[in-house]
């Protein structure tokens, strides 16, 4: 079997070799899919096949009362759970929308911009990278409770505004914009925000929309037990996190939970997984 690669040319595959990758892309992709087929087997498990031991990967007599269960438990609440359901979604809506707009401005003069200091800038965001959100817990409850935004949704809308990824991501897809179009631009006449939202936001759509993901994945799970104390504040996974805690009886609930909880994080990254593989394709490339 011989591989051919010439100076711009096609690398040249035999189809055993293509037949290789494919089974062994297969066999990757089959493995990681165990935990998802699993979480969605158990959510139609009855109770005495949840507690098999060892435990069975697909359903043996599928049914719905967990989802019964589920809507029972929801139906006991003091508040009604759309609350927590809209808490979630207002939530996540605005932390993600203020995050990708912030980035992408903040990352606009990052990237095409040589302003004094820029260098340092990034360097410092660069390193915000590294520490973990269990380090900067207290010192952000503490900035939370100075300014008085404990207990309300600003304490997990705002400081997603400042996600260092989603900035970092941005400026670095931004340098990749070919200078001699935004050069073009000025010279047509347009000013720095019609360039920015006109040129520079559609040619990065792909990057903000990995940027949508990432964000959505965050706060979808936020259960922000940190800051809010207020039950009608509570967002969807806290009072599911309370569902599952509620021992033997309730394991049936909590398996149908996890599938609801991990609903929407999969739709979104369906339908935008094709910007994703383009943003990871096109990384580190110039023009």
């Amino acid at each position: 079997m011989k591989l051919t690669l010439r100076l711009g040319k096609r690398l040249n595959r035999s189809w055993q070799v293509d037949a290789m990758l494919m089974l062994l892309l297969g066999v990757f992709g089959a493995f990681m899919a165990i935990p998802l087929i699993y979480v969605i087997n158990n959510a139609f498990k009855p109770l005495d096949e949840l507690f098999i031991f060892p435990p069975k990967l697909f359903v043996r007599n599928p049914t719905f009362e967990n989802f019964g269960d589920l809507l029972q438990v929801m139906k006991g609440s003091w508040v009604p759970f759309s609350r927590y359901i809209f808490n979630t979604f207002f939530i996540t809506a605005a932390g993600t929308a203020g995050h990708i707009l912030l980035a992408s401005a903040a990352a606009y003069p990052l990237a095409k911009h040589k302003f004094r200091g820029h260098k340092v800038l990034f360097t410092i965001i660069v390193l915000s990278l590294m520490f973990s959100p269990h380090v900067t817990a207290i010192p952000n409850y503490m900035i939370m409770s100075s300014i008085g935004w404990i207990d309300s949704y600003k304490a997990l809308i705002i400081p997603a505004f400042a996600f260092p990824l989603g900035l970092y991501l941005m400026k670095q897809f931004m340098e990749q914009i070919p200078d001699a179009l935004l050069e073009a631009a000025k010279i047509d006449g347009a000013s720095e925000y019609r360039i920015f939202w006109q040129i520079v936001m559609p040619l990065v759509k792909p990057a903000w929309l990995t940027l949508l993901i990432l964000m959505m994945q965050m706060l979808w799970g936020a259960d922000g037990g940190s800051f809010i104390y207020s039950e009608q504040l509570k967002t969807m996974h806290f009072a599911m996190g309370q569902i599952i805690q509620g021992g033997i009886a309730r394991a049936g609930a909590g398996a149908a939970v996890a599938v609801v909880v991990m609903i929407v994080p999969i739709v979104t990254f369906l339908l935008s997984q094709s910007s994703v593989i383009q943003t990871m394709a096109s990384s580190g490339m110039k023009d």
